[in-house]
C-alpha cells in the first residue's frame, strides 16, 4: 500500500468506486450465524414514487451510522432495505402519466391494463430512490431488498388478513370514514390530518310545524343540510325541553324531520340545537343509530351533491354550499353568518378537503391488539429516544378508534375477499361468519387466498372478488417479519435470529401510522416485540423554521449537495446539526462545514502519510506505559483519544449521534491537528512520536468511518500496516483505560492555555507572526513552574517564543505588555520588537477614538425619543457595543501604562 495521498481530497472521483468495492466485496449482506450476537434495522420503506431528500438523507445517515459502528463492534448486522407501493401515490402518479401521453383514464383501460401500467411505471422508475441512498453510502443488504407487493410478501399480507378475520379481529360494515372526493378513496384519522381553517358558521333558522316560530341551528357545513334527519338537544338543556317531540320543516326541501333529545349534543356550540345528517357526520351516525333515524347520502364519490337532493343535483360541494346559502337568504332564511376558525381535516397525499362520509367499508378491532402494545412499552421493553415520545405514543391509545383498512383503488393488495352472488341475493349468512359477528351484514362473504370454484355455503360457481384493496400501512404494518419471509417455513432460522430486530429509526410524523401498528403486529404474530428501541429524530426545516417542501421552494437537493460537496460532508453536517430528537434546520451555506472538515481530515492524513516512515510504526502500543512515555504530548493524545473512544462510544448506545460527531470533531481539529501535529513536527522522525502519530490517526479513522465513511476508507487504502482490506470490516478500537489519566490532561491544558494567551496578546498588539518573541514567566505554584521548565520547548515552538525566563519574584519589566493565564503571569518585553513611541501614539488614538464614541454613545441612550421611537433590537445592539468597547478600553489603558 502506497503512502502517498494526492494534494486534495476530491469526493466526486472516489465515492463511487468505493461504494462498489464494498459491494463486490458482499460486505453488507448478513446471514444468521449462531457464533455472532445480530444487530438488525428495518429500514422505514420509502414511497416506490419517492426520490430522495433531506428527511431521506437524515433518517438513513443515522440508521448507517448505527449499523456501521456495530459491525465494527463485532456485531453480525443486517440493515433490511425495501420500498413500499405507496398506492394512492403511484396510482396518482400513473394515473397522470397515461392521460398525458394516451388522453386515457384508468377506467378506460380497465383495472388489468391499469394494472400493467403500474407495474411498468414501478419496474422503470421505482428504483430511482434505491440508487440515491447508495450515493448516500447506505450499507443495507440490497440482496434483501423487499418490496411491499413482492409475490412473497403479499402472501404475507393475505395470511394476517384471513388469520385476523378467522378470529373475529376484521369485519366489514357501514360506518362513517374519511373520505377524499380527489383519490375517491377511504382513508384512516391519521391519514387525514386536520388544519385550521377560517370558515365561518352559518345561522340556519328551521321553521317549527305548525307555527309562525323556528328555530335556529348553527353550523359549519350548510350543505350538508340536504341530509339532515332530525334536529337535536341536549336533554339537561332547560331552554329547549319543552320543544323534544315536535316537528320542524327541513328548509328548502320542505321535509318533516323530528326534534330528538341526545346527550352527545354540546349545549355550549352555537345555539344549542345541532343539525343531525347521520351520513354525513360521525357523531350524526351515532345519535342516528340511537335514534333509528335511517341515513341519507347526498354527496357522490367525487364530492358532488346527488340526485337524493332536489335543485342541487350535480353540483360540486361547495359550489351547491354557496347557492344553499342565497336561496336561503332569499327566503329569509339564514339569520347571520359569523367567522369561525375550525379543524378540517385534509387528505394527507393530494391535501383535498375530506368529507366524512357513510360506506361500507373493512375495519380491523383494535382495542384487542392494543393491550400489550401498551404494556411494552410502558414496561419500558420497548424504548422510545428521546423518552418524551413514550407519553405521546400511549396517549394515542386512549382514543383508538377501529382501523379502516379498505381502499377504493386499484394499486394494492386486493382484499383477499370473494362474494357469493346467490348467498348475498338468499340472504343466507354463512355460519362460521355468523358466530364471529352476527351483526355485521356479510352475506355470501368468502375469505380465502384464492378464489374458490364453488361456495362453501351454497355450493354456486357465481363468485367474484371484492374490488377494494388494503391500506398501504396494513402491508407495512408487517415490514420488520414480513421482509425476513414470514411465514415461510423455510424462514424460521432468520427470523429466529434477526427478529426481534434492535433499532428503529423513523420521524414523528409515523408514530401513529407505522410504529404503534407494527408493534401490534409482531406481539400479535410473532409473540414478541418488533424491536427495543424506537429513535425520532426530528423534521428538517430551512433556516427560517419553515419545514421543506417543494411547493415552497425551499427544498435543498441532497444528491446537489453530494455533487458539490461530497457525500460525507453532506452526513457531517446534517448529523453535527442534529440535537437528538430535535428539529434540524438547514441552508446551502451550512454543508461547508462538513466539506471544510472533510478537508482537515485529507491534509492532516496526507502530513502524517508523508512523514512515517513504514519500518517505525508496526508496533503495537501496548508496549508503552504512563512510565515509559516521556513527552507529555504523547501520554496527552493517547489519554483525550480514548477518553474521546469511550465518550463516543457511549454516545451512540445512548443515540445522541451528533454528540457524538462533535466529540471527534474537537479532538481530531482541535486537539490532534491543532496541538499534537503542530508539537510533533519538532521530532517528527523519532520512533514514539511516529508510532502515535500513525496509531492515533488509524484509530480515529475507524471511530469516524460510521459517520464519513468515504474519505476514511480512501485514506485507509494508504495506510501501511494494517491487515484489514478494508475499514469497513475493520474491529471498533479497543478502550485501553491505563492510558487515560486526568492528571496529564491537566499539565497539558496549562500548557495549551499559556500558549493560547500569549497568541492572543500577541494578536492584540499585533506583534508580526513571523517574529520571535522573549516571554517572562512568573508563578507562585512550583509544580507548574517545574511543568513549564521541562516542556518550555512546546511554548518556544508554538508561541514563537526564543527566550523564557522564570521570575522568582513578579515584577512587571518596563516596556512590557503582561497578561494573565490561570495561575500564571507573564510578560513579554516590546523593546525592539515593535516600535514603542509609534505604537504609543497610536493606542493613546484609539483610545480617543473609543472615548468620543461612549460619550456619543450615552448621550443617544439618556435620549428619550430615541428610546421610544428605535427598534429593541437596535437599542440592544447600541448597548451591547458600548459594553465591548468599555472592555475595550480598560485593557488599552494597562497597555498604554506599560508602554509609557
Amino acid at each position: 500500500m502506497s503512502l502517498e495521498l494526492s494534494k486534495q481530497y476530491n469526493p466526486r472521483e472516489v465515492e463511487d468506486s468505493i461504494y462498489n468495492f464494498w459491494l463486490t466485496k458482499n460486505y453488507f449482506h448478513a446471514e444468521a450465524d449462531a457464533s455472532k450476537k445480530p444487530y438488525t434495522i428495518v429500514i422505514p420503506p420509502p414511497n416506490v414514487t419517492g426520490i430522495l431528500h433531506m428527511g431521506h438523507a437524515l433518517n438513513n445517515t443515522i440508521q448507517d451510522i448505527l449499523i456501521r459502528a456495530k459491525r465494527m463492534q463485532g456485531f453480525n448486522c443486517l440493515w433490511v432495505p425495501g420500498t413500499d407501493h405507496a398506492g394512492i401515490a403511484t396510482q396518482n402518479v400513473v394515473e397522470k402519466k397515461i392521460k398525458k401521453e394516451k388522453n386515457l383514464t384508468r377506467q378506460d383501460l380497465g383495472r388489468e391494463k391499469f394494472l400493467e401500467e403500474v407495474w411498468n411505471w414501478r419496474n422503470e422508475y421505482g428504483s430511482t430512490i434505491i440508487s440515491q441512498l447508495k450515493k448516500l453510502g447506505s450499507s443495507c443488504d440490497w440482496q434483501r431488498l423487499s418490496f411491499t407487493m413482492d409475490e412473497g410478501y403479499s402472501k404475507s399480507v393475505q395470511e394476517v388478513f384471513i388469520t385476523l378475520f378467522n378470529a373475529g379481529l376484521i369485519y366489514r360494515g357501514n360506518y362513517i370514514i374519511n373520505w377524499c372526493p380527489r383519490c375517491q378513496t377511504a382513508l384512516s384519522d391519521e391519514e387525514a390530518p386536520h388544519k385550521d381553517l377560517d370558515g365561518f358558521l352559518y345561522y340556519i333558522k328551521y321553521p317549527i310545524k305548525d307555527t309562525k316560530n323556528y328555530i335556529t341551528v348553527a353550523t359549519t357545513r350548510p350543505e350538508t343540510m340536504l341530509g339532515d334527519k332530525a334536529i337535536a338537544i341536549n336533554p339537561k338543556d332547560k331552554r329547549f325541553k319543552h320543544l323534544i317531540g315536535k316537528t320542524v320543516i327541513l328548509p328548502l326541501i320542505e321535509k318533516e324531520i323530528p326534534i330528538i333529545a341526545d346527550e352527545l349534543v354540546d349545549m355550549e356550540f352555537g345555539t344549542g340545537f345541532v343539525k343531525v345528517t347521520p351520513a354525513h357526520d360521525p357523531n350524526d351516525f351515532i345519535m342516528g343509530k340511537r335514534h333509528n333515524l335511517e341515513p341519507l347520502k347526498i354527496m357522490t364519490p367525487d364530492g358532488k351533491i346527488s340526485e337524493n337532493s332536489g335543485d342541487y343535483n350535480g353540483m360540486d360541494r361547495f359550489e351547491a354550499r354557496e347557492a344553499i346559502i342565497e336561496d336561503l337568504k332569499e327566503r329569509k332564511l339564514l339569520e347571520k353568518i359569523e367567522p369561525h376558525k375550525h379543524a378540517v381535516g385534509h387528505c394527507y397525499r393530494c391535501h383535498t378537503i375530506i368529507e366524512p362520509y357513510l360506506s361500507l367499508q373493512w375495519f380491523v378491532k383494535m382495542k384487542p391488539l392494543s393491550e400489550e402494545a401498551v404494556r411494552v412499552v410502558k414496561s419500558g421493553k420497548i424504548k422510545f429516544h428521546p423518552a418524551r415520545w413514550k407519553k405521546i405514543y400511549l396517549n394515542w391509545f386512549n382514543n383508538l378508534q377501529d382501523w379502516c383498512i379498505s381502499r377504493q383503488i386499484w394499486w394494492g393488495h386486493r382484499i383477499p375477499v370473494y362474494y357469493c352472488k346467490k348467498c348475498q341475493e338468499t340472504g343466507i349468512l354463512n355460519e362460521k361468519i355468523k358466530n364471529q359477528n352476527s351483526k355485521i351484514e356479510q352475506r355470501g362473504v368468502i375469505v380465502s387466498k384464492t378464489k374458490s370454484d364453488k361456495c362453501p355455503n351454497c355450493g354456486s360457481s357465481d363468485i367474484y372478488q371484492d374490488e377494494d384493496v388494503l391500506d398501504t400501512w396494513f402491508s407495512s404494518w408487517l415490514w420488520p417479519f414480513a421482509t425476513l419471509n414470514w411465514p415461510k417455513e423455510q424462514s424460521e432460522k432468520e427470523l429466529k435470529y434477526f427478529y426481534p430486530t434492535n433499532t428503529l429509526v423513523t420521524a414523528q410524523e409515523i408514530i401513529f401510522f407505522w410504529v404503534a401498528r407494527m408493534i401490534m403486529a409482531g406481539i400479535y404474530f410473532m409473540k414478541d416485540i418488533p424491536f427495543r428501541d424506537v429513535y425520532i429524530h426530528g423534521t428538517v426545516r430551512d433556516d427560517t423554521g419553515k419545514k421543506m417542501s417543494k411547493s415552497l421552494g425551499n427544498i435543498i437537493d441532497p444528491l446537489e449537495i453530494i455533487n458539490n460537496f461530497g457525500a460525507d460532508a453532506l452526513r457531517f453536517s446534517i448529523i453535527s446539526l442534529t440535537s437528538a430528537g430535535q428539529d434540524v434546520y438547514l441552508s446551502n451555506e451550512k454543508f461547508q462545514a462538513g466539506r471544510n472538515f472533510a478537508n482537515k481530515i485529507w491534509n492532516a492524513s496526507r502530513f502524517v502519510l508523508i512523514n512515517l516512515e513504514p519500518e517505525k510504526i508496526n508496533v503495537d502500543l501496548c508496549i508503552y506505559s504512563k512510565d515509559n512515555l516521556k513527552e507529555l504530548k504523547d501520554r496527552w493524545i493517547l489519554s483525550r483519544f480514548y477518553q474521546t473512544l469511550a465518550q463516543v462510544s457511549k454516545s451512540i448506545d445512548q443515540f445522541k449521534i451528533n454528540e457524538a460527531i462533535k466529540q471527534i470533531y474537537e479532538f481530531f481539529w482541535h486537539e490532534f491537528c491543532d496541538w499534537y501535529i503542530e508539537l510533533s513536527k519538532q521530532d517528527i522522525k523519532n520512533p514514539t512520536t511516529q508510532v502515535i502519530l500513525y496509531k492515533v490517526l488509524e484509530k480515529t479513522l475507524r471511530i469516524l468511518h460510521p459517520f464519513m465513511p468515504f474519505i476514511t476508507e480512501q485514506i485507509w487504502q494508504s495506510l501501511s500496516g494494517e491487515k484489514s482490506e478494508s475499514i469497513m470490516i475493520a474491529s471498533w478500537p479497543h478502550l485501553q483505560k491505563q492510558f487515560i489519566s486526568k492528571e496529564i490532561d491537566s499539565q497539558m491544558q496549562v500548557i495549551i492555555d499559556l500558549i493560547a494567551s500569549v497568541r492572543n496578546l500577541r494578536a492584540e498588539i499585533k506583534i508580526d507572526p513571523s517574529k520571535t518573541i522573549d516571554l517572562i514567566i512568573y508563578s507562585k505554584n512550583k509544580d507548574i513552574i517545574k511543568l513549564l521548565k521541562e516542556n518550555s520547548g512546546y511554548i518556544q515552538k508554538l508561541g514563537q517564543v526564543l527566550n523564557i525566563t522564570f521570575q522568582e519574584k513578579e515584577a512587571r519589566p518596563k516596556n512590557a505588555v503582561s497578561a494573565v493565564s490561570g495561575k500564571i503571569s507573564f510578560h513579554i518585553p516590546l523593546e525592539g520588537i515593535i516600535d514603542i513611541g509609534k505604537e504609543l501614539l497610536r493606542v493613546n488614538k484609539e483610545i480617543e477614538n473609543i472615548e468620543n464614541f461612549l460619550k456619543n454613545s450615552s448621550t443617544k441612550l439618556n435620549n428619550k425619543d430615541f428610546l421610544k421611537n428605535a427598534p429593541l433590537e437596535v437599542i440592544e445592539k447600541e448597548k451591547q457595543k458600548r459594553i465591548d468597547l468599555k472592555e475595550k478600553l480598560e485593557k488599552l489603558k494597562t497597555y498604554s501604562k506599560f508602554l509609557s
